[in-house]
């Protein structure tokens, strides 16, 4: 059984009933599994609990990259005899040539994508590692978009090169006449995006004694603003980025390893264009629509 919005948006309206899935929506002539990627309903058969997957289907607008969502359903004696797939266009992504947003349909590509979407819905601290120029800032984006929080408000900060009193004044805001400069009162970052996201970028460029206080923020969600005394709180999601690696970091003592612990629970890595040549087309055209 398929809905009318499946038939149309894969199908051109027609009847799919006696086809399988992977012939509809991917136009391939074996299983997804077989094809490199990874079959949600294959896994909910084997687990009997609900998988997702993000796969590249063929829609009525072209291809584009969508979320498979499937759920087991038993029957009376309790055993999985059907499934339920939901299916959800991926916001903040293509899989064909576009002026915005994310472009590619690679393996590499595609496997941080699944990654993105797995943990998007959830409130688990996300760290992006990379190396400059592959994307980190949009992907945070795109788990914002995909996440509960997608009506608040998505706000970074590049840690890369600022000093002690300018990361705190930025990230907690400032009290009037809390320094030489301070001329009014300023509401920090943490307090700008709550309900939101905070991303920070360059994380690991944070100086040590600046990574107490963020640890601190990210246990309690309490912050004070500099010049007061007043305990504030804010609800917000963590995504963090780096090209540095953190974990050697650690073993020199430049970076905390409970910081570093907080921070990884969820770690992405953005593959170099080197890792996914296929894109390049991909990337060219949409370079041109852009210029």
């Amino acid at each position: 059984a398929a809905n009318r919005a499946y038939r149309e948006q894969y199908a051109s309206g027609g009847e799919v009933v006696g086809l399988h899935c992977y012939e509809v929506s991917h136009r391939y002539s074996a299983p997804c599994d077989e094809a490199g990627e990874t079959c949600p309903i294959a896994r909910t058969r084997e687990s009997g609990e609900p998988s997702r997957a993000l796969h590249v289907h063929f829609t009525a607008r072209g291809e584009q990259h969508e979320e498979v969502v499937t759920h087991p359903i038993p029957d009376a004696s309790g055993a999985v005899g059907s499934f339920l797939e939901t299916i959800r266009p991926m916001a903040g992504a293509a899989a064909r040539a576009s002026d915005e947003g994310f472009v590619g349909r690679s393996p590499a590509f595609n496997r941080m994508l699944e990654l993105a979407t797995r943990v998007a819905p959830t409130e688990v601290p996300v760290l992006l590692l990379g190396e400059s120029g592959t994307g980190k800032e949009r992907l945070a984006q795109v788990v914002h978009e995909m996440s509960a929080r997608a009506a608040g408000r998505f706000v970074p900060l590049d840690c890369s090169g600022v000093t002690e009193s300018l990361f705190e004044s930025e990230l907690f805001g400032h009290e009037k006449g809390a320094f030489t400069g301070a001329s009014q009162r300023k509401v920090g970052l943490v307090e700008t995006c709550d309900g939101g996201t905070l991303f920070l970028d360059e994380v690991g460029d944070i100086p040590l004694p600046l990574q107490v206080k963020l640890l601190r923020l990210i246990e309690t969600r309490t912050f004070r603003r500099v010049g007061s005394t007043e305990a504030r709180k804010s609800d917000f999601r963590l995504v963090c980025a780096t090209h540095r690696d953190l974990a050697r970091m650690v073993d020199e003592g430049t970076f905390r390893r409970d910081l570093y612990h907080r921070l990884s629970a969820f770690p992405i890595r953005l593959p170099a264009l080197r890792e996914r040549r296929e894109d390049v087309p991909l990337l060219i055209e949409s370079a041109l629509r852009r210029l």
